[in-house]
């Protein structure tokens, strides 16, 4: 290798040193995978539409549907745990196919549910829907942690939460025209469907990834020919990404920082879920924005677009200006997060609510991406990335479980006052957290400085 390719590249590999093709090869992968976790996401997000029609027709309480939402993330938690373990062992397109066929399978149940209507089917059945699901994520990262850099992957991130907001901004745009009916190309008339066509459609987008991704996916650079990619990163000089289970299992569950990273994306998981789950509804009942509306299609559009700027903005923010450590931007984002909500919970006008609830999305997709895949693989690396990302993830929806039955409780007695209110100290104990690392260099166990 010349001087000149061996020389240092901030925040990224030499592109000299990247075999011929590798690029586009590692393009074709990424987009592969980043599209079957957007159909996960369009698999999930159905619910919050379909949200009021369900309870308009069997009569439930915003409490029940915070049963049937509580049931899947306690399932997805669970999943995460189980399936990041089995991941680094089986390798992630093995998971993400065994996730698509699952969640595909829930999907097509869930909207014949329907036409029996009763609350404990629905709730066992997206229930397991969140335990398939939850190969999707480990999958996702243990693939790309082998074709990403140790460098890159705050950036990596950042697109990693880009992929997951192009499932929610086709779910904000496909599904209310769904349940509003639409005109296709400018000329057939498609009128508005019943609600279990929300959960057919995407079941349908989902298969047709899934074959695809079996098709043209690999897990590694080596198996596409493509060897000593990032020469001299510790992380990538053992090419075996199939690692013994106790291994992975002792290394992870003693870092008593995965532990504490782990408590504080719960605290996001209950502020991200909160607005994702709930934001049609209170501007349905609340505000009365028809979903076919300017300012709804705004909402649906802003959301996802705010959430990916705050994806990529902090992963970069973090690689670029703090040595690729994660703590510091995410505390900081946290301090942002508890003023936005706050304010939200003084204001009234529709417009201002608005502004304030994408606001809300930029400031929990950016600690959602810095502290799930990219504190993840800064831990895990390639061989432990799966389980790492797992454990982390799981407490994200545990949190996320306690808040939304905690938040339709409170939402079933005291209306939607209280609704911001109730995000606020979630944040204030993520700063908590996350200021309690921010000094150290690396989040591996037994490194400080």
């Amino acid at each position: 290798m010349s001087p000149s390719a061996a020389a240092p590249w901030p925040g990224n590999t030499p592109p000299a040193s990247l075999p011929p093709g590798f690029r586009a090869r590692r393009g074709l992968n990424w987009g592969l995978v980043g599209l079957m976790y957007t159909s996960f996401y369009l698999c999930r997000y159905n619910l919050s539409y379909a949200n009021k029609a369900i309870c308009d027709e069997f009569g439930f309480t915003k409490g029940d549907i915070s049963t049937i939402l509580s049931m899947q993330f306690v399932a997805y938690g669970c999943g995460q745990i189980i399936n990041g373990l089995l991941t680094d062992r089986i390798g992630g397109k093995r998971a993400m196919l065994i996730g698509a066929a699952g969640t595909v399978t829930m999907s097509l149940a869930f909207g014949a549910a329907s036409f029996w209507g009763m609350l404990w089917l629905f709730a066992l059945l997206w229930g397991i829907n969140g335990y398939v699901q939850a190969f999707g994520a480990p999958g996702f990262i243990k693939i790309n942690s082998a074709w990403f850099s140790e460098k890159e992957r705050g950036t990596f991130a950042g697109i990693f939460g880009c992929m997951i907001n192009l499932g929610r901004g086709v779910a904000n745009w496909l599904l209310p025209a769904l349940l509003a009916g639409f005109v296709f190309m400018g000329m057939w008339q498609v009128p508005p469907q019943h609600w279990r066509w929300l959960f057919w459609i995407p079941a349908g987008v989902a298969s047709l990834v899934a074959v695809l991704l079996a098709i043209f996916v690999k897990d590694t650079p080596e198996e596409c020919g493509c060897r000593n990619v990032f020469a001299g990163e510790a992380d990538h000089a053992d090419t075996e990404v199939h690692t013994p289970l106790s291994v992975v299992f002792r290394q992870i569950v003693t870092n008593r920082v995965v532990w504490i990273i782990a408590f504080s994306y719960a605290c996001t998981g209950a502020v991200r879920q909160s607005i994702d789950q709930w934001f049609p509804r209170l501007f349905q009942e609340v505000y009365h924005l028809d979903m076919r509306g300017a300012k709804f299609q705004w909402l649906g559009l802003a959301i996802p677009v705010a959430a990916s700027a705050g994806s990529l903005l902090s992963g970069w923010i973090s690689d670029r200006f703090f040595q690729s450590r994660r703590a510091p931007v995410a505390a900081i984002i946290y301090g942002l997060q508890i003023v936005v909500t706050f304010v939200a919970a003084q204001v009234s006008s529709v417009n201002w609510v608005l502004v304030l609830v994408v606001l809300i999305a930029f400031t929990v997709n950016s600690t959602h991406s810095l502290l799930g895949p990219a504190a993840a693989m800064d831990i895990g690396g390639r061989k432990m990335a799966a389980f790492a990302s797992g454990v982390i993830d799981a407490f994200q929806y545990f949190g996320a479980a306690l808040a939304i039955k905690g938040l339709g409780w409170v939402l079933d007695r005291y209306g939607w006052d209280y609704y911001f209110y109730y995000q606020v100290p979630f944040g204030l104990l993520g700063v908590v957290l996350m200021y309690s690392i921010a000094h150290r260099r690396s989040l591996k166990k037994g490194h400080t400085h």
